[in-house]
């Protein structure tokens, strides 16, 4: 597994347990990669490793992760033959209108899935579990725009934080939302990220050679605490460079 990049630097320790992460990206800017980064880097552990990945699915199948993770290096479905990675398809599992159910059932009910699946795990596995949804923003359109529904679920799932030691992985795209209306959800999850990564673009414009900047407040625990990181970085096809400002000739 790659080790020392200024991302690992920024969050900190390897096992994030305990903590809420909250990335934030737009249009011009994604921050998908940094969900690819933290999903490999914890399943990339040793084959004994008591690591489990629960990811919530609203924007891509199974196997669009599965082909991105395998150009890193993880392959997924071995990860999921070996119950260490659990995928849940919102669109598969939870289609709209299934059985007259109104979309308040259905996020319920996949939280209760979730929270089923993690009850079932070995206790040896209980404390080193991520629960990652991608994204929020689809989430609220599987909620048909009730925000009261989604800040719900994600507080359902922050339960599983104290209840489990879980560490919660969320993105959301900040750029949808008015520049004079933030919703309540938004600023909630903020409020409760132990670590925030915003991904923007530079500044300065478009460039070739750098695709974005990455600030990422780490208020959690450890020697990370209420440290603040900003770097640059360039998306490849097998991996992302980071670097600071400046520092690329």
């Amino acid at each position: 597994m790659e080790q020392g990049t200024l991302l690992d630097e920024a969050l900190g320790s390897l096992h994030l347990s305990g903590c809420v992460v909250l990335l934030e990206d737009c249009v011009e800017t994604s921050a998908t990669f940094v969900l690819h980064h933290i999903l490999k880097r914890s399943l990339s552990q040793p084959p004994h490793s008591s690591n489990v990945f629960v990811f919530v699915a609203f924007a891509h199948p199974f196997s669009h992760y599965d082909r991105i993770l395998r150009r890193l290096g993880c392959n997924l479905v071995v990860q999921r033959d070996n119950n260490r990675f659990f995928f849940f398809d919102v669109l598969v599992d939870c289609p709209d209108g299934e059985e007259g159910k109104n979309s308040d059932g259905g996020l319920v009910a996949l939280y209760g899935k979730i929270q089923k699946t993690i009850s079932a795990l070995p206790q040896e596995n209980k404390n080193c579990i991520t629960v990652m949804i991608d994204d929020i923003s689809l989430m609220e359109v599987a909620a048909k725009g009730s925000t009261n529904l989604v800040l719900d679920v994600l507080h359902y799932c922050h339960t599983l934080v104290s209840e489990f030691g879980c560490s919660l992985v969320m993105l959301n795209h900040d750029d949808i939302y008015s520049d004079t209306v933030r919703p309540s959800l938004i600023l909630q999850m903020e409020y409760l990220a132990d670590i925030l990564i915003r991904a923007e673009p530079l500044a300065t414009g478009l460039a070739s050679d750098v695709h974005g900047q990455l600030t990422v407040l780490n208020s959690g625990k450890e020697r990370s605490r209420n440290k603040l990181s900003n770097f640059q970085f360039k998306v490849k096809e097998n991996s992302v460079e980071y670097f600071y400002p400046g520092s690329r000739t």
